[in-house]
Parts: C-alpha cells; structure tokens; sequence
C-alpha cells in the first residue's frame, strides 16, 4: 500500500494575509437539548426572514448552465467547441449558456486570445469573470477559526486565523462575524456574493443551526447570525463533509477526476472525522454527520465519556500535547502548541518523532478499518495530523497495509495541503453558485 499526495496549487495572490481582532465574549451558555436541535432555537432561526440561509449543494451538479460555469472555472479561458466537448453538450447549448453568464456576469470573452483569422463569437475564448466578486468562507475550528476570501474559480485569494473565542455562543458567533466584516471590507473593489460557514458538531443545513459539544453550543444559531452580519446570502455545513465536497470541486484536476463510485475522506487534526461520496455528491444524512470520536484504538488515554483509548482522546492535537508535556518534552511554556512538537521533531528531537510515530500508527490502523467497513473505491486523508508531519507518513501507510484485511489499495494525502480548512469553507460559500450559477447570482443580488 503506497500514500500519494496529489499536487498542490496556487492557491493565494495578489494579497497578504493579516490579522483582525475579536469582540470579548462572556461566559458559555449551557446546553439546551440532550439530542438534536432544540425547537426553540429552530423557531427563533425561521423567524429571521430577511436572512437568505440556503443549504450548500456539496455535489458535481448536472445542469447545463452548471457544467459551462465548472468548465470556465477549471480550464478557463476556453473555447466553446472545447466547452462543448468536455460538458458533452451541443454547441447550441453551449452558445446560449454562455449568453446567459455572460448576461449575469459571471464570464467574460477574452478576444484578445482568439485565433488569428477567426470570425464569430463562437470562436472567441471565455473564463469566469473573477475579478469583480468574492466569496467569504470562514471555518470555525475548535482552536482555531479560519477566515479566507476566494474568487469565483475557488482560488484563495487572502487569508487570516483567530482564536475561535470561548463564551456565550452568541456573542462569540458575533466576534467572528465582526472579525470576517472587516477582513472582507479590505477587498473594496470586489463585490461579495455568499458566505460561507464550516465546522464540527451536529449541523442543520437548512435552518444555519449547529450542535457543537466541543465549543459548548446548542442550537447556535450559526447561518442566522452571520448571514445577518455579513448582510450576504449564507450556507454551512459539516466541516468533513465540505472538506471531501472540495476534493470534488476545486481540485487543479477537477474535470479529469475519476468521481464516479463511491470515495472515503478521513479527517484528523484537533477533532476527527469523516465523509463518504457517491458518484460525485457527498453524502450529507438528514441527521448530520456521524461520529467517528469514539473509536477504540487500544490505547490507555482516558476518554471524557468514561472509555479509555477513544480515537479523538488518542490522536488529537491536544491529547498529542498532553503526551509530550507529561514527557518533558515542551519545557516550561505555559500554553505550547502542536507548531512547537513538530518543531522539535524535525530539529531531530528522537522522543517528539516517537510520539507523533504512535499517532500516525493509530490513525493508519483506523484508516484500515473503516477502508474494511466501506470498502470505497478511493480513500483520500486531510488534516495537519497528515500534513504537517511528512515523516508520519510511511508509518500511516505501513500501519494501514498490515491492518487492513482486504485487497491492496492506495490512499493519497490530499492536494490542499496544510490549508484543507480554508478549502472546506470556501467551497461551502461557493458549492451553490457552482451548482445553479444563475440562480444564485440573483439570489445574492436581490
């Protein structure tokens, strides 16, 4: 079994990545419900009208308008007669696809590349018109929350990260909000279109409401209050589930992927996770995300539940930290971060390698099993428990091979890198634009 990594991308221009401040927040809010969204958090999100909240489409959609605007974004510029031949589409469709976007905006022809000698529009190429527009995506980690602006082909254009705040889930969802206005307000040339909002936890995609036990919120009313903050039509989702939607839809080699059948990213960093694909659409269950947190792993770490060597207690951030500092490892630093592990171990540090050498065993063990339990065409790992540790890696592979009871299958790493996260809420603020683009554009404007 052999881990690839796929290729990574340009994925930031034209701006440097700066830091803004959040609001102070009070005291977290106790829990309302034991199971589920509670019914008068889900009346209060319903009853804020004028807040467009509208569930991310996390699928390669079909539709004609759809498949010219995913073409123009991923191969752009590009000729009709080549649009036509990828989308399977007849030129006559073509043709009036690209009327329609080129009315609303979102392509421009570009006559300077036309072939010297061609006559007609039809020869002239076209590309998504990405200059005027952006999309805000923000992820709401259980440390950290990332904050990115991305054009319309997806490509991230600046970038920032904040303390995710501790308090009242209200005011704290308030400070991202503030922190994402301003960080936006930096691109006054461009005008935003969507935002988009990705994170942990239990997550109702049509009404913007979030479960997170992590973070201490119940019926956080996510999609209510930022879509009213940021004035913009709002989406969020399952961070896994966006995650495993931008292997789809902004990967380099989106329109020669293989989607077809079914596919199994795994997710580790602070938190655990993963999401299952079928033909090109992330499967996105009624009841939200499932939970992986409490796998056995065999290990001895004590788990909040009342278990010992639950998944998420094995090989978190966090729980990799708290080995390294019984350890002696970290010194006398008040509050050290996983930067500063890693940091040793490539200095050479023999103790720190060991450490992040078990959690890479146990996640490739884990892989292995929920590979036997799916048996999916394609397993794909995201997360800085795989990327920010190269070195990691072979022994994820060779933990996988011996673990797994079924044929010899590879995993790969995925393209984005360390900056997965970024991706994830980006495509959530863009997955309805690219599913029904001249829907969404007069849904952002109206």
């Amino acid at each position: 079994m052999t881990v690839s990594r796929q290729p990574s991308r340009a994925e930031s221009r034209g701006s440097t990545p700066v830091s803004t401040s959040t609001l102070p927040v009070q005291s977290a809010r106790s829990s309302t419900g034991a199971r589920g969204l509670s019914q008068s958090a889900t009346a209060r999100a319903r009853s804020t009208a004028r807040v467009q909240i509208v569930a991310p489409d996390l699928r390669i959609a079909d539709g004609t308008a759809a498949s010219v605007f995913r073409v123009a974004a991923a191969r752009g510029p590009v000729s009709r007669d080549v649009a036509a031949k990828v989308t399977g589409l007849s030129i006559a469709t073509v043709n009036r696809q690209v009327s329609a976007l080129l009315s609303a905006g979102l392509l421009r022809e570009r006559a300077d590349l036309a072939a010297s000698g061609a006559i007609g529009r039809p020869r002239v190429p076209f590309e998504v018109d990405h200059e005027p527009y952006l999309t805000i995506g923000i992820h709401i980690g259980a440390v950290v929350t990332g904050i990115v602006a991305a054009d319309l082909r997806g490509r991230i254009i600046g970038a920032v990260e904040i303390p995710t705040p501790r308090g009242d889930q209200e005011v704290v969802l308030g400070a991202i909000t503030a922190s994402a206005r301003a960080f936006a307000s930096r691109w006054h040339r461009r005008t935003p279109l969507w935002v988009g909002v990705a994170l942990g936890g239990r997550v109702d995609s049509e009404t913007g409401l979030v479960d997170h036990p992590r973070l201490g919120w119940s019926g956080a009313r996510v999609g209510a209050i930022i879509g009213r903050g940021m004035g913009l039509p709002v989406s969020v989702a399952a961070h896994v589930e966006a995650m495993a939607a931008s292997e789809l839809l902004l990967t380099p080699d989106r329109e020669a992927a293989d989607v077809k059948g079914t596919g199994l990213y795994f997710y580790a960093r602070e938190t655990t996770g993963i999401a299952i694909t079928f033909d090109g659409r992330v499967h996105t269950p009624n009841g939200g995300p499932g939970s992986i947190a409490h796998l056995p792993t065999g290990s001895t770490a004590l788990c909040p539940c009342g278990a010992t060597g639950c998944l998420e207690t094995t090989v978190s951030d966090r729980a990799v930290l708290l080995r390294a500092r019984e350890a002696g490892l970290l010194g006398d630093v008040e509050d050290p971060t996983i930067g500063a592990l890693y940091k040793l171990a490539r200095e050479g540090s023999r103790p720190a390698h060991e450490i992040l050498i078990d959690r890479a065993t146990v996640l490739g063990r884990t892989v292995a099993m929920l590979r036997d339990l799916f048996n999916p065409d394609r397993v794909t790992l995201g997360g800085q428990a795989f990327t920010e540790y190269p070195a990691g890696v072979p022994h994820v592979a060779d933990a996988f091979a011996r673990a797994s009871n079924l044929p010899r299958k590879d995993i790969r790493i995925t393209g984005f890198g360390n900056r997965v996260q970024a991706h994830a809420s980006g495509v959530v603020a863009l997955s309805s634009l690219y599913s029904d683009p001249l829907g969404s554009m007069r849904r952002s404007q109206g």
